[in-house]
């Protein structure tokens, strides 16, 4: 291990210097796939040029097919954008309004007045179709969105709220507006997405995908999704293991997830919504703005996309997708115009790779991964470090001293343990991210703490106590 953070911690300045940003965020992913088991697909560029595209690792771990630049992943809640885009094109074309209701489309539905708009930005109060499907569909069967819709048709699983109400991100939403497509346009889902998006922007890899479990269809070049078992120390597809049957018996269902597509097609299509190549720019525009706040305003959510107006790099637009075996993040910065896609096929951690290549493009401190080992300190150094702190990545949070541990306060009253890696430096895995984050509190030469560092995502900040 040292050989390796002596390599990925010094390289890179040097080369920072010099504006190689290749080869740094080549050194970066090589410390993401030593360290944390990187499996996936990277592409970075800025101005519409591509700057790094890269695969590492494999497409099947069973087989040892290696992942490689034409490699199909299927992209989870990624897709959801995509569906948005359906619907806008509609919108567009003037064959249905985001003010229309979904029993216009499914009058057999117990929900009244939730619209199209609602729809897209998870305001509708829908319930969850995955939950509702576990207890009362016969999972011999793989469903299909007809199936889902005539399942809550009978069931009248009741909101969760009036419309309108409050955000709650829904899947259900984005299943609905799949079938509002079919039933507007008369064609499948997966045609009106090739005839409409990906044929007339070139992306030549893309389709809607129900697969393998529910369409003899086979994807050249598909990156199948892996889950670790711990019980068998090895990477297996989610199909072997009951908890995740839920992959097998909704592989039918379409609109919240199941488009599949490659790192370049997905920069393709970055560029369409960047220069509102498929819709009208008043169109374009409302789907890319903030229709309604989340997370307490920390963000906001468009038409199928997050927009991000508290990054320390400016405002972003980005969405992720994850799915039993797959975890992706796609995002682009606005007034930069830095768009990165990170696809992984084995539960990684995309949010990390992206925040470490951006803070890379732009020039900014960051960390690389490395091996966090807890180590036991005096507990009497604790109440110094402990206070009210404002985090750049997250906003109010407090560092407490109990029963000779340091604890995080954050993310609305939860807590976790900060455990030291040295006197001044702490670890704890970030409950929202998964990821390692780590305190460092930098002392004058009276022993007083005069700064005090927070590293989220491989994002250095410094932070101030309140």
């Amino acid at each position: 291990m040292k050989r390796i953070l002596g390599l990925l911690l010094l390289f890179p300045l040097a080369l920072n210097a010099q504006k190689n940003y290749p080869a740094v965020i080549d050194s970066f992913m090589k410390a993401e796939v030593n360290i944390n088991n990187f499996n996936g697909n990277v592409l970075a560029a800025k101005s519409g040029t591509i700057i790094y595209q890269k695969a590492f690792g494999y497409r099947n771990y069973y087989t040892k097919q290696l992942l490689d630049y034409n490699s199909v992943f299927d992209l989870a809640s990624i897709s959801k954008q995509f569906t948005a885009m359906g619907i806008l094109l509609l919108k567009d074309r003037n064959q249905l309004s985001l003010a229309d209701t979904l029993r216009k489309f499914f009058p057999e539905l117990p929900y009244n007045n939730i619209t199209i708009r609602q729809l897209l930005t998870h305001t509708s109060g829908l319930p969850d179709y995955i939950e509702i499907m576990e207890r009362k569909w016969d999972k011999k069967k793989i469903a299909f969105n007809n199936d889902v819709i005539a399942v809550m048709a009978k069931e009248k699983v009741p909101l969760n709220f009036h419309p309108g109400e409050k955000w709650e991100y829904s899947n259900t939403g984005y299943m609905f507006l799949a079938s509002i497509i079919e039933k507007v346009s008369g064609k499948s889902y997966n045609q009106f997405m090739a005839e409409n998006i990906f044929k007339p922007l070139g992306m030549e890899s893309s389709r809607a995908y129900n697969t393998r479990r529910s369409s003899p269809v086979e994807i050249p070049d598909y990156a199948y999704g892996f889950i670790y078992s711990d019980s068998l120390e090895s990477f297996v597809i989610p199909d072997s293991i009951a908890r995740y049957d839920v992959v097998r018996y909704l592989d039918g269902v379409q609109g919240d997830g199941t488009v599949n597509s490659t790192t370049g097609d997905l920069f393709k299509w970055d560029r369409a919504l960047k220069n509102s190549t498929l819709l009208s720019e008043s169109t374009q525009n409302e789907m890319l703005s903030k229709q309604c706040p989340i997370y307490g305003g920390y963000a906001h959510y468009g038409y199928g996309v997050m927009i991000n107006n508290n990054d320390p790099l400016g405002i972003s637009i980005a969405h992720s997708g994850t799915w039993p075996g797959y975890k992706h993040y796609m995002i682009r910065y606005i007034d930069t115009d830095i768009c990165i896609i990170v696809l992984t096929n084995n539960n990684g951690n995309p949010g990390v790779i992206s925040s470490g290549i951006a803070q890379i493009l732009n020039d900014k401190s960051f960390e690389f991964s490395y091996i966090h080992k807890e180590t036991t300190i005096d507990p009497s150094l604790l109440k110094k470090y402990t206070g009210k702190y404002f985090l750049p990545s997250s906003g109010p949070a407090e560092l407490l001293e109990r029963n000779g541990n340091l604890v995080l306060k954050i993310y609305g009253g939860r807590e976790v343990e900060c455990k030291p890696e040295s006197d001044n430096k702490f670890f704890y895995k970030d409950p929202v991210n998964k990821s390692i984050a780590t305190f460092e509190f930098e002392m004058d030469n009276s022993g007083l703490v005069q700064k005090i560092y927070h590293t989220i995502n491989l994002t250095k900040s410094e932070v101030r106590k309140q």
